[in-house]
């Protein structure tokens, strides 16, 4: 093999990479698309026991397709970003009615499944198929943005664009799996954002950034801009048997389609909802105030101050489709925001 970028790439690789990952054996289109849609905007280390995880419980494609959207979202409750599951379960329900029950091969129709896009499908018949077809994930730009002194932001339409076609140039004919799990390491594991690993790097010699002394300034990051800040009451109401409502939030926004606990802008709203949109018959004392914290979203941050209506007497009692009372111990079972699931697990159980 001459000494190209690929086969430089490939020698590291054999080398350093990483050969053990779970969704490399075996490397099935099915696992290699969970895993590549895990790891959209998260690590390989926390990715790995979800992935572990959601095998174990949907073991085949059809599996998830079958599968309550609830007990997807369950599973998936602390890896954020939630439209990634509920873009999973569509797609796998897409699968079975329109592909036969698997991940179609052909490129157009696997990139136009929910969740999954020009770069994801690459990478999936890349490495399920060994299929000639180049990624462009965060790490990668960063690889070739620098190797290339390519300047800007590359969430720009023209850096992207500029970006594929040095990722098309680079992608070699054999070997596409190897390759393409190749650049990813590169990009986690030396060539990056904080404190890159440049004389490690096989690329470089050849890398304009490194040569220029432009490695700390490229890829340009995003322009910055300040977050804005959101406040909210969430409503922590527990009956007698300590058990707590919550609801399921619309379809699309924040937290889209997962139960959490009821939302107040103000105390005066936070009474009125306890009393009449929760079907609260009596509120036996006044609400108290827990502990406040913020969570942060890409977009906002949101500060939540959690309120307390102890021993709350429900005119209805059981499940509906919007609403449900559930025990604080069993809260594995649902899809909940990450700090929800967190709040409720640090209630005392009821006496």
């Amino acid at each position: 093999m001459s000494d190209t970028f690929a086969s430089r790439l490939l020698r590291w690789f054999d080398a350093h990479g990483r050969h053990d990952l779970p969704w490399q054996h075996p490397r099935t289109p099915y696992r290699v698309w969970l895993a590549e849609i895990m790891l959209q905007q998260t690590r390989v280390t926390t990715a790995i026991p979800y992935f572990h995880r959601f095998v174990a419980r949907f073991p085949t494609l059809p599996a998830l397709a079958r599968a309550p959207l609830d007990d997807v979202l369950a599973l998936w409750s602390g890896l954020g970003y939630y439209q990634r599951a509920r873009h999973l379960h569509r797609a796998a329900q897409q699968c079975v009615a329109e592909h036969g029950g698997a991940l179609p091969r052909d490129f157009a129709a696997l990139a136009a499944l929910p969740g999954i896009g020009r770069s994801t499908a690459g990478a999936i018949l890349a490495q399920a198929h060994g299929l000639r077809f180049a990624i462009l994930d965060g790490n990668v730009k960063r690889v070739l943005a620098r190797y290339h002194a390519v300047r800007g932001w590359p969430g720009t339409a023209a850096v992207e664009a500029k970006l594929w076609k040095f990722a098309e140039c680079h992608t070699p004919r054999r070997r596409l799996a190897d390759y393409t799990q190749a650049i990813m390491d590169l990009g986690a594991g030396v060539c990056t954002r904080a404190r890159p690993q440049c004389p490690a790097c096989p690329l470089a010699r050849d890398c304009a950034a490194y040569r220029r002394g432009l490695v700390a300034r490229l890829p340009a990051r995003k322009p910055a801009r300040a977050l804005p800040r959101r406040h909210t009451l969430m409503l922590l109401l527990r009956d007698g048997a300590g058990r707590v409502l919550l609801e399921r939030r619309p379809p699309t926004g924040v937290w889209a389609g997962l139960w959490s606990l009821p939302e107040a802008g103000d105390l005066v709203a936070a009474r009125r909802l306890a009393a009449r949109r929760f079907g609260i018959a009596r509120l036996a004392s006044e609400p108290r105030p827990l502990p406040a914290f913020r969570h942060a979203f890409s977009h906002f941050r949101l500060d939540v101050t959690p309120l307390a209506f102890d021993h709350a007497q429900p005119r209805r009692v059981g499940d509906t489709g919007a609403q449900r009372w559930l025990a604080p111990r069993d809260a594995a079972r649902l899809g909940l925001p990450a700090p929800v699931r967190k709040l409720l697990q640090s209630l005392p159980e009821a006496r």
